[in-house]
């Protein structure tokens, strides 16, 4: 089977120096015309971006990456400078022990048998690990995440383990989907955030993250409430990929 790699033109570091501060400019109008006084974190999606352009926006800022495969962050990551890594790709429970160590987040928790094996592999490491479900705001049949229905069920199984922090959802909404879409969003979170689910407590649940927007919608998502931005392309430049 042939692998796809990138090919050899890729954005320039100026460009990609010229991204940062835009978008960096663009939270804060957002958040000024939002009227928002908290904080929106920009995380850099570092998928098959190489690790020179990774450090790179390190040096002008940015300190949170997003990573979506394991075998490629855990080929990347003794190259990186240090920054805090989360984890927002689809993950197998097979794949859970190789990254449970290396990050602080796991975003795209769909499942209690995900949940179940985090909870058991962090055990093992003596640590908290702190998760996002996902949630399939659009309820497209391509994507992962659960329904809007679901999601406090799921909730409430997931803070009943051992070593797991709930911090909050994530969410990616349909391209050029309608306003609508994020409000529901919105509205699913804050909801949870204002009534706390049984047994909750400081030590399994802290609901303070809404992980939604990406480099074409992260405008929209901000003025809806988002607190992690996850930009890949808008921040890198669209990759082009040969075969091998």
């Amino acid at each position: 089977m042939m692998e796809k790699s990138l090919s050899n033109t890729q954005t320039s570091f100026s460009d990609i120096k010229e991204s940062y501060e835009q978008i960096c400019a663009d939270i804060k109008k957002v958040m000024a015309e939002a009227g928002r006084t908290d904080e929106v974190k920009l995380m850099a999606v570092t998928k098959t971006v190489d690790t020179e352009r990774v450090n790179y926006a390190i040096g002008l800022g940015v300190d949170l990456l997003g990573e979506n495969r394991v075998q490629e962050f855990l080929d990347k990551r003794e190259g990186y400078k240090p920054a805090e890594v989360h984890f927002i790709g689809g993950l197998q429970t097979n794949k859970v022990k190789y990254i449970i160590d290396k990050v602080t987040m796991i975003h795209s928790v769909d499942s209690v048998r995900l949940a179940q094996e985090i909870s058991r592999r962090a055990a093992q490491h003596g640590k908290i690990m702190d998760i996002l479900v996902e949630v399939n705001i659009g309820e497209e049949d391509t994507k992962g995440g659960i329904s809007p229905q679901s999601v406090r069920e799921l909730c409430s199984e997931v803070i009943s383990l051992p070593n797991i922090r709930l911090r909050g959802l994530m969410t990616i909404p349909p391209p050029w989907c309608s306003e609508e879409i994020f409000a529901a969003m919105q509205k699913l979170f804050e909801d949870i955030k204002a009534h706390p689910l049984p047994n909750s407590s400081e030590d399994n649940f802290k609901f303070d993250t809404l992980s939604m927007g990406m480099s074409g919608d992260y405008a929209t998502a901000i003025k809806y409430g988002s607190t992690i931005i996850r930009i890949g392309s808008g921040l890198f430049g669209y990759r082009k990929y040969t075969n091998n």
